[in-house]
């Protein structure tokens, strides 16, 4: 496909195509098409489905591009045009459209990318206890943890508690210094870096040294009743039943719970059930709990990263 913008407006070109093309590399990787251009002429050569999509791609970018776009507005931009056209060509009519869904945080431009994030939204707000579970990049930690804030802010709940098993990806906690705690904060990162870009750093050291934020590895929660509070429960899939249960037993007056995890990642010993896979079978139907599964899809990250998804569960498949 051949097609030029006109009339010629030199700056818009070199901001559409970015440094050294970069932005255009962008777009070729992940639509997995070749572009070329002389001038205000582009050439796109590959499938014809990514060849048209290509082209909208390039004219959305060509109509924003009074100012320099940035390397995140294209991702970004790319994963919502594509998984528009995904959601169209296979009528996913069982979702509501994806929607604004205001919320009390420090970013503006917070908003639901695809349908599930919208429906997962929607689904911690009205209920208490909410299910996020899918891929890597889908954006179930950062969107619990802005609900977390929101629900902070409009004075819902009074405390943030973040807690994840103590179970390695590979590595060992012993080799950390510290107790148990201080073992687990760096695995909270994720955590953290929302909080901070949420809140801002300054209001997140407050909130740690006023006791409302809190972090608490899942070991410590036995015994305990949490009332008044928001608590994530991050990389649930290497939680076992057992602990899984524990944990949704602590849930007190006025608690918003939301446990996220990737099903395709469970780091516990062989032969051990995980306590997210069988939450799935126990808990499903039960009014006032809520399930978002996504997809590869959702992705919401580095383009690449959803065909990466896509291609291990291709793999996983065909194995």
């Amino acid at each position: 496909m051949e097609f030029a913008f006109t009339p010629v407006d030199n700056h818009r070109l070199a901001s559409l195509c970015g440094s050294m093309d970069a932005n255009i590399r962008q777009i070729e990787a992940a639509l997995d098409v070749s572009i070329s251009r002389r001038g205000e002429k582009f050439s796109v050569t590959g499938e014809r489905d990514k060849i048209e999509l290509a082209a909208k791609v390039l004219n959305r970018f060509y109509a924003k591009a009074h100012n320099d776009l940035s390397v995140e507005e294209i991702q970004l931009g790319i994963v919502e045009m594509r998984h528009a056209r995904e959601t169209k060509v296979t009528k996913t009519a069982e979702l509501a459209p994806t929607e604004e869904v205001a919320l009390q945080t420090r970013r503006a431009d917070l908003r639901a990318r695809t349908d599930h994030q919208s429906q997962y939204i929607r689904q911690m707000q009205t209920h208490d206890i909410t299910f996020g579970v899918g891929p890597a990049g889908t954006g179930k930690t950062y969107l619990a943890v802005a609900c977390a804030v929101d629900a902070f802010e409009r004075d819902l709940v009074k405390r943030i508690v973040l807690t994840r098993p103590a179970v390695e990806a590979g590595e060992r906690l012993g080799f950390l210094p510290g107790d148990l705690s201080q073992k687990v904060d760096p695995y909270l990162r994720p955590l953290y870096d929302a909080l901070y870009e949420l809140l801002g750093f300054d209001k997140v050291s407050r909130m740690f040294e006023r006791q409302q934020i809190e972090v608490a590895p899942l070991a410590f929660m036995r015994g305990r009743t949490l009332n008044h509070s928001f608590i994530i429960l991050d990389e649930a899939q290497n939680t076992t039943p057992e602990q899984m249960k524990m944990f949704l037993t602590r849930i007190g007056f006025g608690t918003k719970a939301v446990i996220t995890g990737d099903v395709t990642q469970v780091d516990l010993k062989h032969g051990t059930t995980s306590g997210l896979i069988d939450a799935r079978n126990v808990l499903h139907g039960i009014r006032g709990i809520a399930f978002t599964i996504f997809q590869a899809n959702d992705v919401v990250r580095h383009p690449l990263v959803q065909s990466i998804v896509t291609a291990y569960e291709a793999h996983r498949r065909i194995r």
